[in-house]
């Protein structure tokens, strides 16, 4: 019986990760989908010893396994938030390979990376190739396509499968897990399912996330109730500001409401706010809780740690059931 408790996976059954991204072993070698990619990785070629990235997202999973030295390059350093990263720049272990207007592929081909990580962009498709001719493995990973939070988490094995850090993967997503369901689980205990706003205008067009993405995914796992809750997109919808106003006399809480210092500010960026009820009476939350200068903590460690991105959620929509929280990500506006 103590033999047959835990079922271990076996070497030819894969692991989906997402409905994107999935991988199997066979025999020593690593078969990985992702989307619309496939990468077949031979056993002397993982675990990768170096690697580039091209997404700060993607840092968050670094950081989690305690990989950073396995970096020689990233793009746009200034939106990463990691310390351990940016000491290493500092130190030039890493090196800056230019950004999304210039990649520097002269530089990224001299540092002989063993993988390059970054979201597919078809306009870079030339430099993508460029990069596969001269030997460098691009992989594709579009992490921010996912609208399930513990979706994003799982990520984190495949990183751990190609580092060769799969305990500690697994380890990490079983514990962000566990916490996202005992969260949920306590927000179950309000009885209030306050009404919930999100995103803002850009010039005069609000774009609200769709009933299906994942900050729809965390109001309702928060238990509260999403002005678009009975949508079905799985991307932003763009509505007028007399149509948001519309939907919005119950709302009492705004969250993800841009990176604003203040309510005088942000209505000096759109004088119709001061019309909302929510703005005048209710509560409004930005995701600004950990950043520093142009780099955000919630789009980094946030990506992993859905277990605190619901904490904060569960926290603002009901504050006594964690009476002794800190908001993590999110802060109120004054």
């Amino acid at each position: 019986m103590s033999c047959k408790r835990e079922q271990k996976i076996s070497p030819t059954e894969a692991v989906s990760v997402s409905n994107l991204v999935q991988y199997k072993e066979e025999n020593g070698d690593l078969h990985i989908k992702s989307g619309n990619f496939t990468y077949d990785f031979k056993q002397n070629q993982i675990p990768f010893k170096k690697i580039i990235l091209l997404n700060a997202s993607m840092a968050g999973y670094i950081s989690e396994l305690g990989a950073e030295n396995l970096v020689i390059g990233v793009s746009s350093p200034e939106y990463i938030f990691s310390e351990k990263i940016q000491s290493l720049l500092k130190e030039g272990k890493i090196q800056n390979v230019g950004s999304e207007q210039k990649y520097d592929v002269e530089k990224i081909i001299s540092l002989k990376p063993d993988a390059i990580f970054t979201n597919h962009i078809a306009s870079f498709d030339n430099t993508y190739q460029l990069l596969k001719n001269n030997g460098i493995q691009v992989i594709f990973l579009d992490e921010y396509m996912e609208q399930k939070p513990l979706e994003k988490t799982a990520y984190i094995k495949l990183f751990g499968k190609l580092f060769g850090k799969d305990k500690e993967a697994e380890t990490k997503y079983e514990e962000v897990e566990k916490n996202y369901n005992e969260l949920k689980q306590l927000a179950l205990k309000s009885k209030n399912r306050p009404t919930v706003l999100a995103n803002e205008m850009y010039g005069d067009v609000w774009y609200l996330p769709g009933g299906k993405t994942s900050v729809a995914n965390f109001i309702s796992d928060a238990n509260a109730n999403y002005v678009l809750k009975g949508n079905n997109e799985e991307k932003a919808v763009t509505m007028s500001f007399e149509e948001v106003f519309a939907k919005s006399n119950d709302v009492q809480y705004w969250v993800n409401a841009g990176n604003h210092v203040s309510k005088k500010e942000m209505l000096s960026m759109n004088p119709f706010y001061s019309k909302l009820n929510v703005f005048n009476k209710g509560k409004i939350y930005v995701i600004t809780g950990k950043e520093k200068a142009k780099a955000n903590d919630f789009f980094e460690s946030g990506v992993v740690r859905s277990d605190l991105v619901l904490k904060d959620y569960i926290k603002i929509f009901h504050p006594e059931l964690l009476p002794d929280y800190q908001l993590t990500y999110m802060k109120e506006l004054q």
